[in-house]
Formats: structure tokens, sequence, C-alpha cells
């Protein structure tokens, strides 16, 4: 928290100091460092559509050598609640179920069980408050 005031208040005209914020985060932070004049601008990252969802996959396996019938429209409807992070993650965990298989190719099982390693990982960092 220290840090970041530190950053939004810094006086040097030599430094740029470019913050993004996001939703979750603001709605956690003291307002006080969210009053206005202390940033320069809000900018908002919605979650990814369908296509959106898609095409993150593609970017992050097309390095990887990923088996020509993995269906990625179909895992983009498989991951609905996901952010480009954990589209990301889909993809190395897809990665590394195929290295544990000993397999040079990632198949599209392999990308499901990524998602359902993805979902797990969602599921156990959730915090409730009671």
């Amino acid at each position: 928290m220290l840090e970041l005031l530190n950053h939004s208040t810094d006086s040097n005209p030599t430094t740029t100091s470019k913050s993004l914020l996001r939703q979750i985060v603001l709605m956690c932070l003291d307002p006080a460092l969210l009053r206005s004049g202390r940033f320069d601008r809000k900018i908002e990252f919605p979650a990814p559509n369908e296509k959106g969802r898609e095409q993150i996959l593609r970017i992050h396996s097309r390095r990887m050598n990923v088996d020509k019938n993995v269906n990625f429209v179909e895992l983009s409807r498989c991951i609905e609640d996901f952010n480009g992070a954990q589209c990301r993650a889909v993809c190395v965990e897809a990665g590394m179920v195929a290295l544990r298989r000993d397999s040079t190719k990632i198949l599209h099982e392999d990308f499901m069980d990524g998602i359902l390693e993805v979902q797990g990982l969602k599921k156990n960092n959730l915090v409730y408050y009671g």
C-alpha cells in the first residue's frame, strides 16, 4: 500500500509513474488513495468475450506444438468466466499435461485437463468473508 502511495505522489519530474489499477483492486483500496488528482486515468479492462478468449488461447499456444485437431472455439466456450491471465494459464497447464505424459504434441484433451487444473486453482484461491 505504501509503495503504491509513494509512486502516486512522486513529485520528481524526471520519472514517470504509470499505474494501472484493476477494478477489483479499486474496491479494496482506501478511498484516500483514489481521491481526485492521484491518477490521470482509470482504464477498465473488461473480461474477454468468446472470440477474445479464443484469440488469447491461440496467441499463447502458437509457439507450442499443438495438434491440428485442437478446437479453440470449443475451448473458449468452456472457459466462459476466465480472464486473460487464466486463459494463458490454461495453455501453460496443457503443455505441462503433455509433458507429464511424455508427449511432444499438445492434444485437445490436454487443454481440457488444463482448464480443470486452472478452475481448481481458481476455486482454491477464493476467500470467503463471513
